[in-house]
C-alpha cells in the first residue's frame, strides 16, 4: 500500500477505531462486537488478578490449590460449553461474537463475584476454602 493512500485513509481509520471505543455510542455491529471483546477481556483480566491473589494465599496448602486449580478449569470448561450453546442459534453470523461474548462476560464475572467472597474470608469460616490475608 502506497503511504500517500495509508495517509489519506487515516482519518477514516482512526474515526472508525474512535467510534468502537465509544461502547456506548455503538452502531455498527462490528463496533458492538469489538466493545463486546473489551469488557469480556476487562472481565477476564479481573478474574485472573482474583485467581492470583487466591492462590497466593494457597501457597501452605498445596492440596486446596490443587483443587482450586481442578474447579476453575472445570469451571472454564463449563463457561465455554454453556456460551457455545447459548449461542449457537446465531452461529455462523456476524452477530455471534456479541452473543458468545456478552456470556462469557457475564459467567466470568458472576466467578469473579465468587471469589471476591473467597477473598473476604475471616478466621474462623469453616466454610470457607481461602485463608484470611
Amino acid at each position: 500500500m502506497s503511504s500517500r493512500l495509508l495517509l489519506a485513509l487515516a482519518p477514516l481509520i482512526l474515526a472508525s477505531v474512535a467510534q468502537a471505543d465509544d461502547c456506548t455510542n455503538a452502531m455498527t455491529q462490528g463496533e458492538m462486537n469489538q466493545c463486546a471483546a473489551q469488557e469480556k477481556k476487562a472481565a477476564d483480566d479481573e478474574l485472573n488478578r482474583l485467581y492470583k491473589q487466591i492462590t497466593a494465599r494457597l501457597k501452605d496448602n498445596p492440596e486446596a490449590k490443587q483443587l482450586l486449580i481442578k474447579a476453575q478449569r472445570a469451571w472454564i470448561g463449563f463457561r465455554d460449553a454453556e456460551c457455545n450453546f447459548s449461542a449457537s442459534g446465531v452461529e455462523g453470523g456476524s452477530v455471534y461474537p456479541l452473543i458468545y461474548g456478552n456470556c462469557v462476560t457475564a459467567l466470568t464475572k458472576a466467578r469473579v463475584e465468587t471469589f471476591k467472597t473467597y477473598l473476604k474470608c475471616k478466621e474462623g469460616d469453616l466454610s470457607c476454602p481461602v485463608p484470611e490475608a
